[in-house]
């Protein structure tokens, strides 16, 4: 195929053009591991994950990490969105130290297969909604081992979900794609981030209070030693976090994947079992239904929280 190759996809009411589909991003992994990716590949992918993709990223401001090269090229994180980019896309315009900052939204299939077409390979969202940038519905905990250490990652997952459940906090689990796992919580949007932030370090404290041998809050490497890190520094404006169903700049494509805690007991997981081969298949059990709906606020479970600490 050549170089000037275009490919149409029916998205919903627009058609969204792939250039160079036959380009790979995901090269052949050596000795035969990892699969190789096309462009085509990753746009078929995002094409039947959208259903479930979508309501995680609608009216949210993203973060783009594109990769035009393929993941053995240059990487760069794209804030701003391009004026070349079709004015049915959505934008989101929030304020920064010295200005403002025209993030892109993803509200739809064709946007999706848009940044697809761009190497947009991983999407990292915000925490909050453009109608209300300082409220995040959502918090996260970021389970961030000392190497590739799963086992590690699995034990924090199970201790952190016993205290969300001691303070009545409905909470979910997905691969990170990467290393870890993230705990997310589903947030009614209440309090601002600068609270949310301080009520995830304080959970963060009581766990590695009780595991000091093998949890921490240190932010600097040097000061963790061979313990896992409990990472709450998503919990801030203009933060973000890798969004469910995405896929992570890595060789084999692996992909940011909800699971129901059940999976976590699952011997055959760890943070890339999922890949762009069989994400979806995941997707369509809908592994977070059992949040859908419950959103909390804060303030009774950090009554709760401050009468653990004592």
């Amino acid at each position: 195929m050549s170089r000037d190759a275009v490919r149409t996809v029916r998205a919903g009411r627009r058609t969204v053009e792939v250039h160079r589909p036959d380009k790979v991003l995901f090269p052949k992994g050596e000795g035969g591991g990892a699969a190789a990716y096309t462009k085509a590949d990753l746009v078929d992918y995002y094409h039947a994950v959208a259903p479930f993709m979508l309501p995680h990223l609608r009216g949210r401001p993203l973060m783009l990490e594109r990769h035009p090269d393929g993941v053995d090229g240059p990487r760069f994180m794209q804030k701003n969105t391009p004026e070349h980019y079709p004015d049915w896309i959505g934008r989101a315009e929030v304020g920064k130290e010295g200005g403002t900052v025209c993030h892109t939204v993803c509200d739809d299939t064709a946007t999706l297969l848009y940044l697809a077409d761009q190497a947009a390979l991983t999407l990292h969202r915000w925490l909050s909604r453009a109608g209300d940038v300082d409220r995040p519905d959502r918090m996260v905990f970021d389970l961030d081992p000392a190497g590739d250490d799963f086992p590690a990652v699995r034990e924090a997952a199970g201790l952190l979900g016993e205290l969300l459940d001691e303070l009545k906090l409905p909470s979910a689990l997905m691969t990170t794609g990467s290393r870890g796992l993230h705990v997310v919580v589903p947030l009614s949007g209440r309090q601002n981030f600068d609270e949310v932030r301080e009520f995830a370090r304080d959970v963060a404290d009581v766990l590695a209070a009780d595991r000091p041998d093998r949890l921490t809050t240190a932010a600097r490497k040097k000061d963790r030693g061979d313990r896992l890190y409990l990472d709450i520094q998503r919990n801030a404006y203009a933060q973000t976090a890798v969004a469910p169903f995405t896929v992570r700049a890595l060789p084999g494509a692996p992909v940011a994947t909800p699971i129901s805690w059940d999976q976590l007991d699952d011997p055959a997981l760890h943070a890339r079992r999922w890949t762009i081969a069989d994400a979806a298949d995941q997707a369509r059990t809908r592994p977070w239904a059992s949040i859908t709906g419950r959103a909390r606020g804060l303030g009774p479970a950090r009554r709760r929280l401050d009468a653990l600490r004592g």
